[in-house]
């Protein structure tokens, strides 16, 4: 008999531990017998006030990353999740693929990211240029947009929120990701896009969708639809946009 709770899937899920958001949003959106279980990267919560603080972090990040791997896959997990965005779009598409890759050699698990969840989505809505909303510093939007490039998508416009912290991303409230979705949207844009993980935007994002008439795809959102539907778990869940409800 499997797991007497996640008896459909259980998730690893990595975040780092400034992370406040990955583990409420994914709960929240976890249909019966599917749970996710946290390995958390251990980080200090730097400042970060300009693109080297920036650089630092993704730094301490890689550097942490693997023992946090190696601990949640002793609950032995059928999936592992990256709860974790700008290191999936750091460098570029081959970077981001490197990096699954050895992922996915390292446990011998399939991964889900944002990177490729984020492709996933657009592709299902069929949009090609997109709008971008980050809680980064400017060299964490020209990672992000080097990648959409790359991937074939245009990026009219990037609104990054420059967190003074990796604990204060999720500090930002709806309100204020409310006036940055309006602010990046326009006709000239497909889907409007949302990355960093502690970010709180689900919920927002498929309030946001009626406002516009278009995909708002929060990054939070398509991972846990990624990781769902890539183990063929096809339940239809209302309450966090048309991802979950209609793809």
């Amino acid at each position: 008999m499997g797991d007497s709770l996640g008896w459909r899937a259980k998730f690893g899920v990595l975040v780092p531990s400034t992370n406040t958001s990955v583990q409420p949003e994914f709960d929240r959106m976890a249909p019966p017998g599917v749970t996710s279980h946290i390995a958390r990267i251990a980080i200090p919560n730097i400042a970060i006030h300009n693109d080297d603080d920036f650089n630092e972090l993704i730094r301490l990040i890689a550097e942490a990353q693997m023992a946090a791997v190696d601990s949640v896959m002793s609950c032995e997990p059928d999936r592992l999740v990256l709860g974790i965005s700008a290191e999936t779009f750091w460098d570029g598409l081959a970077a981001s693929r490197k990096l699954k890759a050895e992922l996915e050699a390292h446990t011998g698990l399939q991964v889900s990211m944002g990177s490729d969840a984020c492709q996933a989505a657009l592709g299902i809505y069929g949009a090609k240029r997109i709008a971008v909303i980050t809680p980064y510093q400017p060299v964490g939007d020209r990672n992000v947009v080097r990648f959409f490039e790359e991937c074939g998508y245009e990026v009219p416009r990037i609104k990054g929120l420059k967190c003074a912290s990796p604990v204060k991303i999720a500090h930002v409230q709806e309100a204020e990701l409310a006036a940055a979705i309006r602010e990046v949207d326009g006709p000239d844009v497909d889907a409007v896009v949302q990355v960093g993980t502690n970010l709180a935007m689900a919920r927002l994002a498929g309030f946001a969708e009626t406002w516009l008439g278009k995909p708002v795809i929060a990054i939070n959102t398509a991972i846990f639809w990624h990781a769902l539907r890539a183990q063929g778990i096809d339940d239809r869940i209302d309450g966090w946009g048309s991802l979950l409800l209609k793809h």
